[in-house]
């Protein structure tokens, strides 16, 4: 049985190799997908809802609209991902490379990004009510028009960010930010 197959009869594909595959639209609700390598994989519209991708490589992967909703995604890799409109509301996300991902419209609303890697991403539009912003590497990100109420960004790097025209109402801040360089807060 090939990784595809097996990924669809049993949910469970825990460090199988799927670069490339395509898993559009698929339903894979609660899969196990920990270490999973989805290097330039095409997830467009896929149903991930409360499934596990811990240390999983979706780097390069297309992830538009896709429901990772209340899923573990824990130090996964979405390096230059494309997550336009994808919903990653209650998702962990402790630890994961974003780094110039494209999350613009995202929901990520009570997301956790502890510690994220974030430097570069578009999350412009994007919904982070309640987020766990904390710690992570926002440098030179766009989060022009983001919705950051209730946010909490203690400790985060903020330098060169594109915050013009957000909601920052009740977002948490710290005395150790790192955002004063450069921090872009106008139209």
């Amino acid at each position: 049985m090939n990784d595809i197959q097996k990924l669809k009869t049993t949910k469970n594909c825990k460090g199988c190799l799927l670069v490339g595959a395509d898993l559009s639209e698929a339903d894979l609700n609660g899969v196990n997908l920990n270490e999973a390598n989805l290097m330039g994989a095409d997830l467009s519209h896929a149903y991930l809802f409360q499934s596990f991708l811990v240390q999983a490589n979706l780097s390069v992967a297309a992830l538009i609209g896709t429901d990772l909703s209340n899923s573990d995604i824990r130090n996964a890799d979405f390096r230059e991902s494309d997550l336009e409109r994808a919903d990653l509301s209650e998702a962990d996300l402790s630890g994961a490379d974003l780094r110039w991902a494209n999350l613009k419209k995202a929901d990520l609303r009570w997301a956790d990004l502890y510690r994220a890697k974030l430097s570069g991403v578009d999350l412009s539009y994007a919904n982070l009510t309640g987020a766990d912003l904390s710690e992570a590497n926002l440098n030179g990100a766009n989060l022009r028009k983001a919705n950051l109420s209730r946010a909490d960004l203690r400790g985060s790097n903020l330098t060169d960010t594109n915050l013009a025209d957000a909601d920052l109402t009740d977002a948490i801040w710290g005395d150790n930010n790192k955002f004063y360089k450069n921090m872009d807060f106008e139209v």
